[in-house]
């Protein structure tokens, strides 16, 4: 024998060993290097039962529920079969390292993809896979077990599994294709429905445009998603409703404004309440988020503590008048007199400037108040007698009270409350 055909021996002998590692038989554990299988090209790829040899002697099992056919390459030349990357080849393998592959289909017998029936559609898509985590996962755990094989002197076995793994991109090939199918098909469905419901779609985009009523918008929105469109067209038809219940709320904010300045500034109690009921027929949806009902009630309690015989009085004489005099008033500390005044014109229509000279004179009344306290209590600061010193505290607190009891609508009245709080606690030391 010559060393060409010892060569040939020691070759064959190789491939050999690469084929039962292929199947089930264990592989060799000797550093070796196994040969590098060309790549397969994608047209290249076609099932085991039109291609495979007679003469293939590697142990075949029944492909299991939702897993494909085997799936073997031809060599032009030679004519011998090598079979693929396929999930019958890697349940061979699994066979042998049962923990080296994650199960093609989850493990637990459940069918592939393309068999999935649908019963509960939640379900199905919180069970669903993740492409952008499951794959990467998976090719992770590959690299590991590789790993795993080299470290422990398994070469061959390391050498053999990876190419496995590397043969796959034929079928990542295919399944791109049946991808990009599958869109083609979902997107003719879409396009379908979309011209099913565009005169729905139309006229909300229409009606929201000229910022019709938030209820005629709602109304036609709401048998669009009746219709069942797909998950598209009913999160859109709900963002339509929400534009739509922007804009009529701001077109309402602004009607009511109007409404409450009858009520809150001209005393036309009765008139407001009228306005506000003819305002909830037209706007029922937007009573809660106004809380119409709450300043309906404010209305009738205004009404009800409004004198009625200041609200004649001002049938027959001028409310402007008696405002100015009320301020000539102010200015004189005649504060009794201005205040019975601008009690009277709150049953005007000039009630909101009323309401702001009121606020005005309790605050020039208020600030008298506080500074005679100031001025008592300096003295008290001054007093060694402690008896006297206490009597002096007690005497500044006299005004503040005073001015709590005049106008206890007044603003800025904490002010008091803590200059009072302060002096009690002066007291109690």
């Amino acid at each position: 024998m010559n060393n060409k055909f010892f060569s040939k021996v020691i070759l064959s002998a190789a491939t050999f060993m690469l084929a039962a590692c292929a199947g089930n038989a264990p592989c060799p554990a000797t550093d070796a290097t196994a040969p590098q299988p060309a790549e397969m090209p994608a047209a290249d790829v076609r099932t085991a039962d039109a291609t495979k040899p007679a003469t293939e002697t590697a142990p075949q099992s029944a492909p299991r529920k939702g897993e494909s056919k085997q799936i073997a390459t031809s060599d032009a030349a030679s004519g011998e079969g090598r079979v693929a990357f396929t999930s019958d080849v890697l349940d061979s393998y699994r066979l042998s390292t049962p923990d080296s592959v994650p199960a093609a289909n989850g493990g637990d017998g459940s069918v592939g993809i393309n068999n999935v029936v649908c019963e509960n559609p939640a379900a199905t898509a919180a069970a669903a896979p993740d492409p952008y985590t499951d794959f990467p996962a998976l090719a992770a755990r590959v690299f590991a077990h590789a790993d795993s094989l080299y470290a422990t002197g398994l070469t061959d076995s390391a050498t053999a599994y990876l190419q496995r793994f590397r043969i796959i991109k034929p079928l990542w090939n295919t399944w791109e294709a049946q991808a990009d199918s599958m869109l083609n098909e979902f997107g003719k469905t879409r396009a379908e429905k979309a011209k099913a419901f565009e005169p729905l779609v139309l006229t909300i985009q229409n009606m929201n445009r000229v910022k019709s009523a938030y209820s005629m918008v709602a109304e036609i929105a709401d048998s669009l998603i009746a219709l069942a469109p797909g998950d598209s067209l009913v999160n859109w038809a709900k963002v339509q409703k929400q534009n739509a219940f922007a804009n009529t709320l701001e077109k309402a904010k602004k009607e009511f404004a109007q409404i409450k300045s009858l009520a809150d500034d001209q005393a036309q109690f009765a008139e407001a309440l009228k306005k506000i009921e003819e305002f909830r027929m037209r706007y029922g949806d937007f009573a809660e988020t106004l809380r119409i009902q709450e300043y309906t009630d404010h209305v009738k309690e205004m009404m009800q503590s409004a004198d009625a015989e200041a609200a004649k009085y001002w049938e027959s004489h001028d409310p402007a008048e008696a405002l100015a005099k009320a301020d000539t008033l102010i200015k004189a500390s005649k504060f009794a007199e201005a205040k019975d005044i601008l009690t009277k014109l709150k049953a005007s229509n000039l009630r909101k400037k009323a309401g702001e000279k009121y606020q005005e004179l309790a605050n020039t009344f208020c600030n008298a108040q506080r500074k005679t306290t100031s001025q008592i209590f300096a003295k008290a600061q001054k007093q060694k007698d402690a008896a006297k010193k206490k009597k002096l505290l007690q005497d500044a607190i006299g005004p503040l009270d005073k001015c709590l009891a005049e106008y206890p609508e007044y603003t800025q009245k904490q002010k008091v409350v803590d200059n009072k709080s302060f002096l009690e606690k002066e007291l109690a030391k």
